[in-house]
């Protein structure tokens, strides 16, 4: 029996037995769910961890890591074609409005990961991330973040699987390695500077074993505990007789790649590239844009947002040269950065921490409902900072056990004036990623929709909290404060110039640099990491900017029909308590929340 035929058996054998367990259609989607998660966690273990499962009857996931091999990767194909075909068995029309939405938010990712795995061969599975190694794709890159921030170590027992993931590490190195050039057959070779980003990323990880952060997570978190053993020499052998030589060979494939690798920084030279860049951008805005519609929507808002800045640079009698120019040279005034000294990287988290605290008192005046889980703010490790972006987010384990953590990337602290901390923190952290990423795995939902994800909603929800701060009065009295917040609402409008013109109109790494910084003012050295991010997941920046207006647009409806009725506090409490869903789907829910609000 070949594998479509299995698949075929497949499907219908698990819709025998979901048929019987659930007379209900709402029973009947719940218990397709509940399938799919299951199948979903089985197939990666590293889920497992991040969710903090890894314990109880998925205790023996804790030893190992995902696979990453040329197999795996069809057999995940097959198991995205298996659940929507599952899916595609309940009858939607039969349902509530609530669960309609649920089968519309899980039916958009079946459908568009099924569609971009029959037509790519290439990259991960679906549209968006075409190089199975780079700068922020690989096992080289996640897996040491991973086994130091989402493998728990409490137990002997736990000390022992770390050792385990360590060894499987270098598997995962090998059969990327074996993918890597696998799409090289195919035409696929990164741009030639994201290979020398990746490369200089590698080299930094490659240090002697015993510095290695890989040794020390284990050794330090064992010690703690008070759970005996030679960790650290077992971690070092690892490392020497498994790792490096992998590392090793992915370096040397990269290079030998290198070596045909062109300067071209857009998608469209691969495989049916332009194709690919269309279903990206669908995949990470969840519309229906096109590349041209997407291009003119930012050269529109970088232009509304920088007549707001004007006024704000004005005033503080900044009146010479061009918007970004001014942006800039406030980048550039040592009045407004932190010493670039641990000192100085010390006192800014300290800042962060003390923006969260002051925020956190406020939040019951916008919000109904409030996060049980907490937030911390780490450094991104030294060794990621050169290709990771300036801030982002990790979500707190399901169980409790671990917090959200909020990443910032201190490479260089000129990077990050004074005037742009409170922006970041609440983007990243409270009102954003952490309160919308919380609330969604604390509501009752079920967990296929608790762990869901979707670009779109969740940067976009943490672009509209930025904004949500400015009507809250964080700025009040913080001009620099609020112009930081209007520069990254203009750094995200630059993402949908920059990226539709590297991916639809072939612009060069040169040209979106100097674009970016013309809009926003960012320095160079941080517009230059932007850029290659953007080259190596294609459509993802245009994600949050398209999110917030849709955002705006639902709560001025909203607000519109309402009137006086409409409460934020219920609002976001309804649009929220849902769990992520495509942006198309939000808007339903929008409505139909004020529709029942009206009556």
């Amino acid at each position: 029996m070949d594998r479509r035929a299995f698949l075929a058996s497949s499907v219908a054998a698990a819709v025998a037995s979901d048929a019987g367990a659930a007379a209900s259609p709402v029973g009947q989607l719940r218990a397709v769910f509940d399938r799919i998660f299951a199948e979903t966690l089985d197939a990666s273990p590293q889920l497992c961890s991040r969710l903090g499962l890894d314990k109880g009857e998925r205790a023996a996931a804790k030893s190992r890591l995902d696979g990453a091999s040329i197999v795996d990767l069809d057999r995940a194909k097959d198991r995205t074609a298996a659940h929507l075909a599952l899916l595609k068995t309940v009858d939607r029309a039969a349902l509530p409005a609530a669960d309609q939405a649920d089968y519309d938010a899980v039916m958009f990712t079946l459908a568009g990961e099924a569609a971009a795995g029959r037509r790519y061969a290439y990259g991960y599975e679906g549209a968006g991330e075409p190089y199975v190694v780079s700068q922020l794709t690989g096992a080289y890159q996640s897996v040491p973040d991973f086994l130091a921030t989402q493998h728990t170590i409490e137990t002997k027992a736990d000390a022992d699987a770390y050792l385990q993931r360590l060894a499987g590490f270098a598997q995962q190195l090998q059969e990327e390695t074996d993918r890597l050039r696998r799409d090289q057959s195919l035409g696929v070779i990164p741009p030639d500077f994201v290979i020398d980003r990746t490369l200089q990323q590698m080299k930094a990880l490659k240090v002697e074993p015993a510095a290695s952060p890989m040794v020390s997570s284990l050794v330090t978190r064992a010690a703690a505990k008070g759970i005996e053993g030679a960790y650290g020499a077992a971690a070092e052998r690892a490392l020497t007789a498994y790792v490096y030589p992998a590392l090793d060979e992915q370096m040397a494939a990269l290079s030998d790649l290198r070596a045909k690798a062109t300067p071209d920084a857009g998608v469209w030279g691969l495989p049916d590239g332009e194709a690919y860049y269309r279903d990206a951008l669908r995949n990470f805005t969840t519309t229906g844009l096109t590349p041209k519609e997407v291009h003119q929507l930012g050269l529109d808002q970088a232009k509304a947002l920088s007549a707001r800045a004007e006024t704000i640079l004005r005033a503080q009698g900044l009146t010479q040269g061009a918007v970004g120019e001014r942006v800039a040279a406030l980048f550039r005034d040592p009045a407004h950065l932190y010493p670039n000294t641990d000192e100085g990287k010390q006192a800014l988290i300290r800042r962060l921490n003390d923006i969260v605290r002051e925020m956190r008192g406020r939040l019951p005046a916008m919000f109904a409902t409030l996060p049980r889980a907490e937030v911390e703010i780490r450094r991104v490790p030294p060794y990621l900072e050169a290709g990771a972006p300036g801030g982002y987010y990790n979500r707190a384990a399901l169980d409790g056990s671990r917090p959200g953590i909020y990443w910032i990337n201190l490479r260089d602290t000129a990077e990050n004036p004074d005037w742009t901390l409170k922006t970041l923190t609440y983007h990243e952290a409270i009102p954003g990623h952490h309160l919308q990423r919380s609330l969604q795995q604390e509501a009752d939902l079920p967990m296929l929709r608790k762990t869901a994800g979707f670009p779109a909603f969740a940067e976009g929800w943490a672009l509209y909290a930025e904004q949500l701060a400015v009507e809250m009065g964080e700025y009040r009295d913080d001009p620099l404060g609020e112009l930081g917040q209007i520069q990254a609402s203009l750094f995200r409008a630059g993402r949908l110039v920059v990226d539709t013109g590297l991916h639809a109109l072939r612009w060069s790494r040169e040209k979106a640099i100097d674009v970016m910084t013309s809009i926003d003012g960012s320095p160079k050295s941080a517009a230059a990491t932007e850029i290659e991010r953007y080259c190596v997941r294609p459509g993802q920046a245009c994600s949050y900017m398209v999110g917030k207006l849709t955002w705006l647009k639902v709560r001025a409806a909203a607000q519109s029909r309402l009137g006086p009725r409409f409460d934020i506090r219920q609002f976001h409490d309804a649009v929220l308590r849902g769990g992520a869903m495509p942006l198309t789907v939000v808007e339903g829910v929008a409505e139909r929340w004020t529709a029942s609000q009206k009556a």
